[in-house]
């Protein structure tokens, strides 16, 4: 039985949710107040409806209370989002994520009762702001500690050498989860195809190439420190 979502507010973060969800096999309820954005997601998702999420009598003819998880993606109007909080509180809706703008609006959904609360923008800015110091870091995610997971292009100097080599623990300090790696297959209609392929856990004989990720878990500076001296 596939995962039951419904999605209110279909922005570009809410229809971008919405739509990878479903093609990840969820059954997805998508919800916005206006019709345009409702038609453009139908075909797309499993239902789409257009109603305001804030009047009561209307979102409740939704069965939010089977959904696995609510998220409320509403953008910019706080109103519409905090009403429409509330109306999921009243319903004891099981799990409520709701996406904030500002730290105002996350401090008022925690005080309401909602524990999950989004910011993607900031976490987008992170991003972004680490890929630029660091152009070999394609993606980065902060953990406690200042700890991270990152997916970091294979420096240079680190090519054609073994993870034996490389020495990324005793060097490092960081842990090697995994390398992506890029093969050349022949399709089933004849034709090549560059197809990517996960290493997960690789073994010490393993020999970097130059297009490898490698996925590592260490701290922010210590991953810096391997792509510096390796360039």
């Amino acid at each position: 039985m596939p995962d039951k979502f419904a999605v209110i507010g279909l922005g570009h973060f809410g229809y971008a949710v919405a739509r990878n969800l479903a093609q990840r096999g969820a059954e997805v309820l998508a919800i916005d107040r206006d019709i345009e954005r409702v038609e453009a997601i139908k075909d797309d998702v499993a239902y789409a409806v257009a109603l305001d999420a804030t009047d009561r009598k209307a979102i409740s003819t939704q069965n939010l209370i089977d959904m696995d998880a609510v998220l409320i993606a509403i953008g910019e109007n706080i109103e519409g989002l905090l009403l429409t909080t509330v109306q999921l509180l009243e319903l004891n809706v099981k799990r409520i994520i709701a996406r904030a703008m500002n730290d105002q609006q996350r401090l008022i959904l925690n005080k309401l009762g909602v524990s999950e609360v989004l910011s993607p923008e900031d976490e987008v800015g992170k991003l972004v702001a680490e890929m630029l110091l660091n152009p070999n870091m394609k993606a980065f995610l902060p953990l406690p500690d200042e700890y991270s997971i990152s997916e970091i292009q294979v420096p240079r100097r680190l090519i054609n050498r073994s993870i034996a080599q490389a020495k990324f623990i005793e060097n490092y300090e960081i842990d090697l989860i995994a390398i992506k790696r890029v093969y050349t297959e022949n399709q089933n209609n004849g034709e090549v195809k560059q197809v990517e392929h996960l290493l997960n856990r690789p073994g010490q004989d393993i020999v970097l190439e130059h297009s490898d990720m490698l996925i590592v878990m260490g701290k922010v500076y210590n991953l810096e420190k391997l792509v510096e001296l390796n360039r």
